[in-house]
This record gives C-alpha cells, sequence and structure tokens, in this order.
C-alpha cells in the first residue's frame, strides 16, 4: 500500500502470515485467519470463526480497540462500487445490537466483489 492510499483511507489486503505473527494471540484453538486488509493502521481480519477489527488510535496508535464480531451476529451487509468520479468502493456490515453500519472504504487496486465474497461465504454459509 502506497502513502497516498493510506493517506486517502483505502484498504488493501494484507499478507495472512504477516498478520499471524502480530495478532496471532488473539485467536482460539482451531480458529485460522484467512484474510486481512489494512486500512492506514487499522485492520480488520477474517478468521474462520469471526471478523476481528482492529482499530489503533491516538497520534502513537499505542491504544488499540479489539472488535470481535460473530459472523452469525452480522445481519446483512452491503458493497457500494466505484464510479466515474468517486474512485473508492465502500464495504459496510450492519450487526445485530448496532444502528449503524461498520463501513471500510478500498481504492480501485483491491477489488471490493472479492472483499464480499469472503463476506458472504462466512455469513451465509451454515455451520
Amino acid at each position: 500500500m502506497g502513502l497516498f492510499d493510506g493517506l486517502m483511507g483505502n484498504a488493501s489486503e494484507v499478507k495472512v502470515e504477516d498478520v499471524k505473527k502480530e495478532f496471532g494471540n488473539l485467536l482460539i484453538q482451531n480458529e485460522k485467519i484467512e484474510k486481512a486488509y489494512k486500512l492506514i493502521r487499522d485492520l480488520f481480519i477474517f478468521s474462520n470463526k469471526r471478523l476481528i477489527l482492529i482499530d489503533k488510535q491516538g497520534m502513537t496508535g499505542k491504544k488499540i480497540e479489539y472488535h470481535s464480531i460473530p459472523y452469525k451476529n452480522i445481519t446483512h451487509f452491503s458493497i457500494e462500487t466505484a464510479g466515474t468520479f468517486d474512485l473508492d468502493a465502500e464495504l459496510k456490515i450492519w450487526v445485530s445490537g448496532m444502528s449503524e453500519p461498520i463501513g471500510k472504504t478500498f481504492n480501485k487496486q483491491l477489488n471490493i466483489y472479492d472483499v464480499h465474497a469472503v463476506l458472504a461465504n462466512y455469513v451465509l454459509t451454515e455451520k
């Protein structure tokens, strides 16, 4: 991810191995990280059990919030594709008990349909 993309709030895919090294201590037994996307300093991780949102806060990013969302609690989700003048696409996720969706922005370099397919696979597949 380039500096310009990071400053503009665009997300990009991150290597699973790198995420495992840094955040493997968050996982439970038999949980595996399968996809991860970075948004400036923040991260959202798709595991085989849940969606983990990592929000680095403050100027230094030392304060970190780890938000865990079981896939069964995701009530619906949407994508808004990039247009001619709007170069960014957005993923919105609604979680039961929350009135506002969680939104993440992607640039055209990352295929929003791939992210949508990953989320759909976890949310819509009966376990």
